[in-house]
C-alpha cells in the first residue's frame, strides 16, 4: 500500500513539473489519468482490507458490530465511487 502511495506522490509531482514547464494540455490530462487510476486501485484495496478483515471480525464477533461496520463500509463506497 505504501509502495502505491509513494508512486502516486511521485506521479503527482510529475504533473506539478509538466504545468509548471507548459507542457500539452493532453499529456498532462493523460498523466492526471493515471494519478487517479492509481488512487482507485488503493482505495479499493483498502475497501477489499476493510471488508476482509474489520467487517468479517466484527460480524463474528457482535452482529450489531459487524452491521455498524457494513454501514460505514457503504458510506466509504458511496464517497469512493463519486466522481
Amino acid at each position: 500500500m505504501l509502495a502505491r502511495l509513494h508512486k502516486v506522490e511521485g506521479q503527482i509531482r510529475g504533473v506539478t513539473r509538466m504545468v509548471a514547464d507548459d507542457r500539452y494540455c493532453i499529456d498532462v490530462l493523460t498523466q492526471i489519468g493515471a494519478v487517479t487510476h492509481a488512487l482507485q486501485e488503493v482505495a479499493l484495496s483498502l475497501l477489499d482490507d476493510h471488508v476482509r478483515h474489520c467487517v468479517t471480525d466484527a460480524a463474528r464477533t457482535d452482529p450489531a458490530a459487524g452491521a455498524t461496520k457494513l454501514d460505514e463500509l457503504t458510506t466509504a463506497m458511496r464517497r469512493t465511487l463519486r466522481l
